[in-house]
């Protein structure tokens, strides 16, 4: 449970009954107009951006919640010369928004037909030299590496995944190992961008590891949906602690 003195950044704006309602209709038009089979080869333009959405990896648009998440990443936010993580890249839409910006671009997917997807996409936008692709669970395929920015867009339910596609919407211990393992990949001054919704399980556990871990919460940004309510939280260390983790203390 959270701590009292520290309100979950989740519990503004949550879905009343009606909002709930009319998620439950859209979900019924998204069956009829076969929307809700997303998971099928697509052709589809975020904010302008041309992508692909090959089976098994979750569509940016029609879940809109990658889409937002790309559409806050600008060069307000990330420098020339930053160096950015993309966790759990999926189709790489946010890899390639952060791309137009940074030096370089790392993105990680567990789901091996993600990272080729991303890839295939990277390519399409011209953006391949810029980002590099990797298969791996989490941090396990930067062992070593520090980066300006981490950007993640987790699992939101709690259990574990019966497949690669339902790997992008559960996972048994992602919070914890995520929040073990940030401060070892932030450069000094760096910060998270991790999204989060009032829908699901898992979400408010990600917001218990990273304060149990010395970790400051923000709301960077938010967007209240009919179903349900997406905010991106701004998780940063304070200098102390920043700087030991750097030393490896």
């Amino acid at each position: 449970m959270l701590d009292a003195s520290l309100p979950s950044l989740l519990d503004e704006d949550r879905p009343g009954r009606l909002g709930q309602f009319l998620g439950r209709l859209l979900g019924l038009a998204y069956k009829l107009t076969g929307t809700h089979r997303y998971d099928r080869f697509r052709l589809e333009r975020v904010l302008g951006v041309p992508l692909v959405v090959l089976p098994t990896v979750a569509n940016p648009k029609v879940l809109r919640t990658g889409a937002f998440f790309a559409s806050r990443l600008d060069g307000r936010l990330i420098s020339a010369d930053a160096t950015v993580l993309d966790l759990g890249t999926g189709s790489g839409v946010c890899a390639l928004f952060a791309a137009r910006h940074a030096r370089r671009v790392v993105a990680v997917d567990i789901n091996p037909a993600a990272v080729r997807c991303a890839a295939v996409n990277a390519w399409m936008n011209g953006l391949e030299q810029r980002i590099e692709l990797r298969q791996g669970d989490l941090f396990a395929a930067v062992t070593g590496e520090r980066f300006d920015l981490v950007l993640f867009n987790p699992p939101f339910l709690l259990g574990v995944p019966k497949d690669a596609r339902d790997a992008a919407w559960r996972s048994h211990d992602g919070p914890g190992r995520f929040a073990a393992g940030l401060a070892d990949h932030l450069e000094p001054r760096g910060a998270a961008l991790l999204l989060l919704s009032s829908f699901g399980d898992a979400c408010a556990l990600y917001e218990t590891e990273l304060r149990a871990r010395g970790f400051t919460l923000a709301v960077f940004a938010r967007r209240k949906f009919v179903n349900e309510t997406v905010t991106i939280v701004r998780a940063t260390l304070d200098a102390r602690v920043a700087a030991e983790a750097a030393h490896g203390a």
